[in-house]
């Protein structure tokens, strides 16, 4: 679905991503996981055209993203972000449709798409009318995953979905993220700094510091065989903090 060939991106004198190389699995969950300041949502950001690399290129669906495809090739992908980002004018049904009515979609294809939607997300119907400082946490980021997927895309790309919510609302939002993911079939990628949310959710996880690829494959193969000691120190750490909320 992408492949990003010698992709670097530089702000001012830093460099958030050093020239790097990435294939990523069609219709998996590859989660880009790695400390705050690694480049994950660079990344993320350099797949949905929102930034731009400066060098390399990406490449989806085979074809290289360019300016002037931008917005067709916008509509196959599904893009959330941490807080949902949704506009505090419209109400929930508002953001969720909102692409599809700028595409001028029939009401009734609307209607039946946004139905659809609420089943799949477990939104409450009857909050539809409701503007988002009036909807929980939760409640925002299944709107933002409802416009994320109103048009069908090929791919969601996902930066930090679930960070800014409570403990509570993160572990049933997972389950139900995870049997969405099932369901659907979907291409994903997923940015996340949390261990656990990444081996919950994915199947392919991209390990990241400094602005570089550290190692790839399945979290049990990163913790069966290391490519360098950061990995491991990753996991250490993680468990460490793991263990501390238990404490």
């Amino acid at each position: 679905m992408f492949e990003l060939e010698g992709v670097s991106k530089r702000f001012g004198d830093t460099w958030a991503l050093h020239p790097l190389e990435l294939r990523l699995p069609e219709a998996r969950t590859t989660v880009l996981l790695g400390p705050s300041g690694c480049g994950k949502s660079t990344l993320l950001r350099l797949m949905n055209g929102l930034l731009r690399p400066d060098s390399g290129r990406v490449l989806f669906r085979g074809q290289p993203l360019r300016d002037e495809d931008l917005l067709t090739a916008r509509q196959h992908m599904g893009y959330t972000l941490q807080g949902g980002g949704l506009f505090p004018h419209l109400t929930a049904e508002g953001n969720a449709t909102l692409m599809a009515r700028y595409l001028k979609w029939s009401e009734e294809r609307i209607h039946a798409r946004l139905r659809e939607l609420v089943e799949l997300t477990r939104f409450p119907s009857d909050a539809l009318d409701r503007y988002p400082g009036q909807l929980s946490g939760g409640q925002r980021q299944r709107v933002s995953l409802m416009r994320a997927l109103m048009l069908d895309p090929d791919v969601l790309l996902l930066d930090e979905p679930l960070g800014a919510l409570d403990p509570m609302i993160r572990y049933e939002l997972q389950g139900d993220l995870r049997d969405i993911f099932a369901r659907l079939g979907k291409t994903v990628v997923l940015v996340t700094h949390d261990l656990a949310e990444g081996a919950f959710l994915g199947d392919h996880v991209v390990l990241m510091r400094e602005g570089r690829i550290v190692q790839q494959g399945s979290l049990a193969e990163l913790e069966r065989a290391p490519a360098d000691p950061f990995v491991t120190r990753f996991f250490q750490a993680q468990r460490l903090t793991f263990e501390g909320r238990l404490s």
